[in-house]
Parts: C-alpha cells; structure tokens; sequence
C-alpha cells in the first residue's frame, strides 16, 4: 500500500501547481500570503540517514517569501506518510530528517555556514484510515516536563499535519482544486458509489482549470494507480483521459456500483437467512430436548453454532 501511495503522490507533488495547491488549500493563509509561488524549484530529497539507515526520496521544494521587505528562500518538505496508521516516532524522524536534510545542503555546497541554513517547513501527507494521534513537536515527547532552567536547552521541531481522511466532503467542495478531488477520491474509501461521485466532481474541477490538458494527464494516471489498487474491473490501459475518457469511465463505475449494490442485497438477504435460522435454533432448545446435532439439522446450521447458541441462551 506504502509503495503504491508514494509513487503515485510524488508524480503529483513534482508539478509545481500541486504544491501551490497543497499550501494555499491546506496550510495557515498567513504563510501561503508570504509565498511567490512563480519561484517554486524543487529539490532533490534524495539522502542516506544513517540512524534509520534508511534511503529518502521525499518531496522537496523551494520557495521565495518576502518577510520583512526582503525576500529569502524557504525549503518545503514533504513527508508523504501513507501507513495504515499514526506513527507516534514521527517527531524524532521529523528532527532526523530535517538534520540531514541540512547536512546534505552543506555537503553539496547548496549553503555554507556562514551563508546560514535555509528554514524549513516541514509538512507530513498522510491519508491513513485513523485520524493522526502523533504528537507534532518533538518538546511534546519529553516527559515529565523538565523545570524551567532545563527547557531552554530542549529539542523543538514542530511539523504541520494534512490529514487527508479528517477533511469532510463539504470542506473539501470550498477548495475546488484538483488536489482536494484527489483527497475526495481517497476518502470514498472502498465505495464504488462513493468513488462515481468522486470522480465525476474530480472531472468538473479539471474541466474548468485553464492548465485542463496537463492536469488532465497528471491526475489520470493517478487515478489509474488508484483503480488498480482498489482491484477495480476497469479496462485501465483504456483509460487516457478523465475529460476526454469520462463516458467510459462512469460507464465502468456505474457497473461497479451496480455490482457492488447487488453484493450488499446478497449478503443482506443471506444474513436474513442466517438469523432465521439461528431463531429456529433458539426455539428448539428453549422448548425440546433434543440434542445440538439434531437441532443443528432440523434448523439448517453447523453443530458449533448450536452449541454456541445454547451457551449464550444459558446466560
């Protein structure tokens, strides 16, 4: 799962319109207003840390924020989180991260010490099914809380948090950007109903941008990686186009949906049955002698059932 988020969001988070998207729809107004998103440049974020021992590639990116009436570089960087759920060490590899990240810059002559070191924003991307839990500044970890001529001296690195699945489909309507349909996608979870809704508002957003043909691209083939991750029976080499493609892709979601609405019915009717059953059970052994094996056939249920039927009414 790891694997098939990170490929498919670092394609995303590599045009710059993304990025622009994710600051202005998701971060503080008061940094966005800062930001001359025409100077975005990415960065390569891709390093050794040697106390996870662990190769990075993530998300890196610079922009120009005028401060003050001068105007210095901030980095952006982008920590794409898609585990199943909150990792509660994300401070302590946030401060590793971001110390590499600065020795990397030094290492490859992008700063000198005496030039100083950029700040960094750093931002974590997650989309997992439980809403984060983590403690987002590493000073939140030390505990008992050191006495006041202890605190001056302790670690402090704050992350900002974009929680994919803690925006509602309201919220996500008021930024109708392509990367908040994306995140509308993502949280239709394994709905195909959900995902047809999705996908048509993700399609609308794209039709209306002025950049339509390149965004069209970006975020098609990431819904295809989407689709193939969620097992979808969609043709995918077919689809090549949200826009142009549309008629035959909510043709496809339609049959899904259809598919997935007669499952329910089935398994509804199914359980129906089932508790029926159970009923017949329940009766026979309130009001007979008889034993599991014979109740089990009369009722049309496995013998274990029985028993744990009989259990549970002796109670």
């Amino acid at each position: 799962m790891a694997k098939h988020y990170d490929t498919a969001y670092k394609e995303v988070f590599s045009y710059p319109e993304f990025v622009q998207q994710l600051i202005e729809g998701f971060i503080p107004s008061e940094i966005a207003n800062i930001m001359d998103f025409s100077t975005l440049t990415i960065h390569s974020g891709n390093y050794i840390t040697p106390l996870f021992e662990e190769k990075l590639e993530d998300v890196v990116w610079s922009v120009d924020i005028s401060w003050d009436g001068a105007k210095q570089p901030v980095y952006l960087y982008i920590l794409l989180e898609f585990q199943s759920q909150p990792d509660p060490t994300m401070p302590i590899r946030l401060m590793h991260y971001v110390a590499c990240f600065y020795d990397h810059l030094l290492k490859n002559k992008k700063t000198t010490l005496k030039k100083g070191l950029p700040p960094i924003l750093p931002i974590v991307l997650y989309n997992g099914s439980k809403r984060w839990s983590a403690k987002h500044d590493i000073s939140e970890l030390i505990f008992p809380e050191p006495p006041d001529f202890l605190k001056a001296y302790q670690p402090h690195l704050r992350y900002y948090l974009v929680d994919e699945g803690s925006y509602t489909n309201e919220e996500l309507g008021l930024k109708p950007t392509p990367l908040s349909g994306i995140f509308g996608v993502e949280n239709a979870g394994h709905s195909m109903e959900a995902l047809q809704q999705a996908v048509d508002k993700i399609t609308a957003i794209i039709q209306a941008s002025p950049h339509k043909e390149r965004i069209d691209r970006v975020v098609t083939r990431w819904i295809k990686r989407h689709l193939s991750y969620l097992g979808a029976e969609i043709k995918l080499n077919r689809l090549n186009s949200l826009v142009e493609d549309k008629d035959m892709l909510a043709e496809n979601l339609e049959n899904l949906v259809k598919k997935e609405r007669n499952t329910a019915r089935m398994e509804g009717h199914m359980e129906g049955r089932t508790e029926a059953r159970c009923e017949v059970a329940r009766n026979l052994i309130k009001l007979t002698e008889m034993d599991d094996a014979m109740i089990a056939k009369i009722a049309g249920l496995p013998v274990k059932v029985v028993t744990e039927l009989r259990s549970t009414s002796k109670h």
